[in-house]
């Protein structure tokens, strides 16, 4: 193949990524415009029911300003956009499904959020940026040891003279408006690169977890082999892939504290620097603002991804039953071990018709519970405690346990009506009660008797000094209620000649 023929070839393959299909279609604005309104920056899962609806709303929006959007409803579009590998449908933490962008969707909104920024094609920070990126390359990469204590000598004398020209109080040089420009624009374009990097690893994850349960329900291959190269692979994936590499750097920077402080204490300095003001908006001031989450955030979603994985393996250890791949090793003996006896007896043109699969019993029912002869045993016989006699209780030790005395108590009330006894309410009448008639329960009695009256009580209580049967006494407080004066017509009697 000719040199252009390989070169089309490549090129041909960097157009059927679904990251320059995306761009290609003729409606790829909306498209983009939608993933950058839903997802943001940070690409938040997004319940599915709720994209649907924001999918449609959006869409709705750009039809009302005279714009042409795609047919079909929310759900059908996210459907299509799943096709074309710019969506993917999983499950959070909590068991939910979530829509989440997947890499080739994040390089497409980089691609056109690079382009919607001001950029200049050479600049003094850039070739500044080149340059210090080169000499620090090649001090970590000279094989040359002398070359590289060189290189380090040159670079602390750099640092000691300018350290001590501006400790003599020299002038210090400040940064122009379009430096300081192109250094925001280029820590923007590397920040916004971060999302896809983790997505990238995250899709790599989920294609090994893919790969690991095919290869189980195959079962061509023996687990510990399989366990083996996914072992391999998770490995190589960190370590020989670009976005593996990235990854495990950005894993080193947060188990840093030292590092997560020094970079969140230069982003706030960058911020607060007197011109930043005039090149940053609030968008991008978040966007710098929020690095340390999104890199954690990228991070939280690669661990979950990578668990799913070891969650398999786990699953499948703990879950493959050993014995029943025994057992039935050892039904195929027994049913080779029958086919050469009945091979040793038979001509060899006999045949037998043996079913695929044994019938299936025609039983209605089952017995649930057999017989069970403890269950037919008498119980032990009842033998009469003549040892010992039970008390005898006399008439007045019942009656002390019994219930109020209603007829004595009738008595009482009707004397304390007439104005025979003193007393000016239940609780008072209560008191001059003989002390058989003043147990707790004659307080029900008594409660019982005038609720029949149909008398009412007082906010206010009052003490019911009860006596019980074994002599000790109990204090109660009662509603008052007190005694209708005796001039006074009757309640009750008005309410009997009424009725």
């Amino acid at each position: 193949m000719s040199e252009i023929a390989a070169e089309l070839a490549r090129v041909e393959d960097a157009f059927a990524q679904p990251t320059l299909t995306l761009l290609h279609q003729r409606q790829a604005p909306v498209v983009i415009t939608v993933f950058r309104a839903a997802f943001g920056r940070n690409n938040t899962p997004i319940p599915t029911a709720r994209l649907h609806t924001q999918v449609e709303e959006h869409l709705a929006q750009m039809r009302a300003a005279g714009r042409e959007v795609p047919t079909g409803s929310g759900r059908d579009l996210c459907q299509r956009w799943m096709r074309g590998q710019w969506l993917v449908r999983s499950l959070d933490p909590l068991g939910n499904e979530v829509y989440t962008l997947t890499s080739h969707a994040q390089q497409a909104l980089e691609l056109v959020k690079n382009l919607t920024r001001d950029r200049a094609t050479l600049s003094e920070h850039r070739i500044a940026t080149i340059l210090g990126t080169v000499r620090r390359f090649n001090a970590e990469a000279n094989p040359d040891r002398t070359a590289r204590v060189t290189i380090l000598n040159d670079e602390i004398a750099r640092l000691r003279a300018e350290r001590d020209r501006l400790v003599d109080g020299a002038e210090m040089v400040g940064a122009t408006q379009d430096y300081m420009s192109e250094g925001f624009t280029e820590l923007l374009s590397l920040i916004s690169a971060l999302p896809s990097d983790f997505a990238r690893v995250e899709e790599r994850f989920a294609q090994i977890r893919g790969e690991i349960l095919s290869a189980f329900r195959a079962e061509d291959r023996p687990a510990g082999e399989v366990i083996d190269e996914y072992l391999r692979r998770a490995d190589a994936l960190m370590t020989a892939t670009h976005e593996g590499r990235a990854f495990e750097g950005a894993f080193a920077l947060l188990r840093d504290d030292g590092l997560v402080t020094r970079l969140r204490e230069d982003l706030t300095d960058l911020l607060e620097h007197p011109l930043s003001d005039g090149i940053l908006g609030e968008a991008e001031r978040a966007e710098l603002r929020g690095t340390v989450k999104l890199v954690r955030d990228g991070l939280d979603r690669v661990l979950t991804q990578r668990s799913r994985v070891t969650a398999t393996l786990k699953e499948y250890i703990v879950s493959h039953d050993a014995a029943r791949d025994r057992e039935l090793e050892q039904t195929l003996r027994q049913v080779e071990s029958e086919l050469m006896t009945w091979m040793a007896t038979t001509g060899p043109r006999a045949t037998h018709d043996v079913p695929l699969l044994p019938s299936r019993a025609g039983v209605e029912h089952f017995r649930e519970r057999f017989y069970d002869p403890a269950d037919d045993v008498l119980p032990d016989r009842i033998t009469p405690n003549v040892a010992e006699e039970a008390p005898r209780l006399s008439l007045e030790a019942l009656k002390a346990q019994g219930g109020p005395q209603l007829g004595p108590l009738r008595e009482r009330l009707e004397s304390a009506l007439a104005d025979l006894l003193p007393a000016g309410s239940l609780g008072e009448l209560f008191e001059t009660l003989e002390p058989e008639l003043r147990r707790p329960v004659e307080i029900l009695g008594l409660l019982h008797l005038a609720a029949g009256r149909g008398w009412e009580a007082e906010r206010t209580t009052e003490s019911f000094t009860a006596h019980r049967a074994d002599g000790s006494r109990r204090t109660f407080a009662v509603p008052r209620l007190p005694l209708p004066d005796p001039d006074l017509p009757d309640r009750d009697l008005e309410s009997e000649t009424r009725a």
